[in-house]
């Protein structure tokens, strides 16, 4: 057998040494790189990021040419307006371009189809997209103090399951007609401020603000300890409109939705559930029409 070679050799430098050393402790699972529990704890961490928070708003896109038109001529607030490269310019997206600059405010981004596709789902938006931002909400409390501010008693309505934006939006409208501080909507199952709403509002959803609350009984028990009475309508309420005393004073209008009307716990919450006479023999009105007679009425009793 050959003998070993005597003499100096290449060492490890002591590499070796170093891989016997240990490395700490394992880490945890979420921490371990290709782990499928740090994929979930990266997933979920992504889907944080891009959920509302909770008593926000979250943007919107108007889309299509004769909705986004309408948008910006209602003056629906808008952050930015995209327009398909190279499209067609017809006359209303001519129109939409020039209102959203006379406006100010208002990016506007010239934008591939491919990319509008993908922001819009793959909606029809025929090149045209208006992004309205997050509506920016009121708390319920806000409304009764700004009204005992200004020396004034409070005239708010309150929505207890209504889910139609146009509706929210006509309510608006008649609480600014008739002199309201303001409107309250549930967190959950409930219209919001959408861009349908601010176009039924016709503008005054800019001077009207807008709370949500994220328990409309406990909200209607923070107003009655502030003084204010609440009445709910509804069409078996045991007075009726015009025999209410308290329209006078500092009220809360509870309009429940046109087929279910006022919830259980809402309804043994407020201090009178009030009817309003309908002679020509209706069922029921919906919540813009309901809510606009009795803000009239109060405003009568008031002046």
């Amino acid at each position: 057998m050959p003998g070993k070679k005597k003499g100096p050799q290449v060492g490890s430098g002591g590499n070796r040494r170093r891989g016997l050393a240990g490395k700490g402790p394992t880490p945890p699972a979420e921490m371990r790189k290709g782990h499928a529990k740090q994929r979930a704890a990266q997933a979920k961490a992504r889907r944080a990021q891009t959920r509302p928070q909770r008593g926000k708003g979250t943007s919107e896109l108007v889309v299509g040419r004769n909705s986004v038109v309408e948008a910006l001529r209602e003056g629906v607030p808008a952050n930015a307006l995209y327009v398909q490269q190279f499209i067609d310019n017809d006359e209303r997206v001519r129109e939409a371009v020039r209102v959203a600059g006379e406006r100010g405010g208002i990016r506007l981004v010239e934008a591939p189809r491919p990319e509008l596709d993908r922001m819009t789902n793959g909606l029809n938006h025929q090149g045209v997209v208006l992004q309205v931002p997050p509506y920016e909400y009121a708390h319920p409390e806000d409304l009764a103090n700004a009204a005992f501010d200004d020396g004034e008693d409070p005239l708010i309505v309150a929505l207890d399951g209504v889910t139609d934006p146009r509706n929210l939006g006509a309510v608006v409208r008649s609480v600014s007609a008739f002199g309201g501080h303001g409107v309250v909507v549930p967190e959950r199952r409930a219209a919001g401020m959408t861009a349908g709403a601010w176009k039924t509002s016709a503008g005054t959803a800019a001077r009207t603000p807008v709370a949500r609350a994220t328990n409309l009984t406990r909200a209607l028990e923070g107003y009655q300890k502030a003084g204010l009475t609440v009445i709910g309508l509804a069409a078996d309420g045991e007075v009726e409109l015009g025999d209410v005393a308290a329209l006078d004073g500092p009220l809360v209008v509870v309009v429940g939705s046109e087929g279910k009307g006022l919830s259980r716990l809402v309804g043994e919450t407020c201090d009178l559930r009030v009817r309003i006479p309908m002679p020509g023999g209706a069922e029921s009105l919906n919540a813009g029409v309901a809510a606009g007679v009795v803000l009239y009425e109060a405003a009568r009793r008031r002046a």
